[in-house]
């Protein structure tokens, strides 16, 4: 890399935060490899300013510290600050899905190395009537389980009581909504479902790779659309992705799309990006924007 300073944005809420020397630890890890770290531990809602100010004064990279909701954060604030400045990631959240499928490893200190010695690869961000995500947007089911477990952990439940509990109501409750998708290649989907999933590329949906993707830079949106049997059939398809078993056009629609609107009855409805819950006015608009975020991901072999 040109420089060897790079800025780092801690989220103030991931494990290695809480540990009372956590910011000590990263500093550490970047001199180890050669490099200068400016560590700031800033909210989602505060990156704008200081991701463009990291992109003036020639910051090699902005890396995201903390979980997916993080590395959104920063992304996005990338992706409107119209830079080339890379983005790193050190992945300190739970499922880390984004650096999973960008192949980045999961350790901090091979994160780190990472950082300093990999390659950039340009990658797709995707959008949804103005907000940017690096993984899958959702609405139905998924936005309001997150809901619900926000709703039990403000009063004072664990994270793992409070999303059992969220689920359980979820499927209880078993929401569904009556949609329009058309893609921009004209193709239309009408229904009531009780989930729409707009992947940024397109995600295993069969056996032990679920939820992963083998690539980010297809520059297609990939739509899954439930049918909506029932709570007991959204667990039987669960089983079936897990065994392989998963059957496109009896349990959901596929296909891959530039763009897609969303029609709903309804003026505004809950979104779900990245792990984010955001009320939206209707239609949607997702969008996809081809290799528009530069990653810095492990180097590959030599071909």
């Amino acid at each position: 890399m040109e420089s060897q300073k790079v800025t780092v944005i801690l989220n103030p809420g991931s494990g290695l935060r809480k540990q009372t020397d956590g910011s000590l630890r990263v500093a550490a890890a970047f001199q180890e490899a050669g490099m200068h770290a400016a560590i700031h531990e800033v909210a989602g809602g505060d990156l704008a300013g200081l991701v463009a100010r990291a992109a003036r004064d020639g910051s090699s990279a902005v890396v995201a510290a903390g979980g997916d909701g993080t590395v959104n954060a920063v992304a996005a604030a990338l992706v409107t600050a119209r830079t080339d400045t890379p983005l790193g990631v050190l992945p300190l959240g739970t499922l880390n899905h984004f650096a999973k499928d960008a192949g980045i490893p999961l350790d901090l200190e091979s994160a780190v190395k990472t950082v300093a010695g990999g390659e950039t690869r340009r990658v797709d961000v995707a959008e949804v009537n103005g907000r940017y995500f690096v993984n899958n947007s959702s609405i139905g089911l998924y936005p309001r389980v997150v809901r619900g477990r926000e709703s039990e952990q403000r009063l004072g439940r664990s994270k793992l009581f409070a999303l059992a509990w969220a689920v359980l109501a979820a499927l209880r409750q078993f929401p569904r909504a009556s949609v329009r998708l058309i893609a921009e290649d004209g193709k239309v989907i009408r229904g009531r479902t009780p989930l729409v999933f707009v992947g940024n590329n397109p995600y295993e949906m069969r056996g032990l790779e679920l939820g992963s993707r083998k690539s980010l830079d297809t520059g297609k949106l990939a739509v899954y659309v439930l049918h909506h049997e029932g709570a007991r059939s959204l667990l039987r398809m669960g089983l079936e992705a897990i065994v392989g078993r998963l059957r496109e056009g009896a349990d959901f629609d596929f296909f891959l799309a530039d763009g897609i609107r969303i029609d709903l009855r309804r003026e505004q409805v809950d979104v779900a990006t990245d792990g984010e819950v955001t009320r939206l006015a209707t239609p949607l608009i997702y969008r996809v924007h081809p290799g528009a975020l530069r990653v810095i991901a492990p180097r590959r072999p030599p071909s």
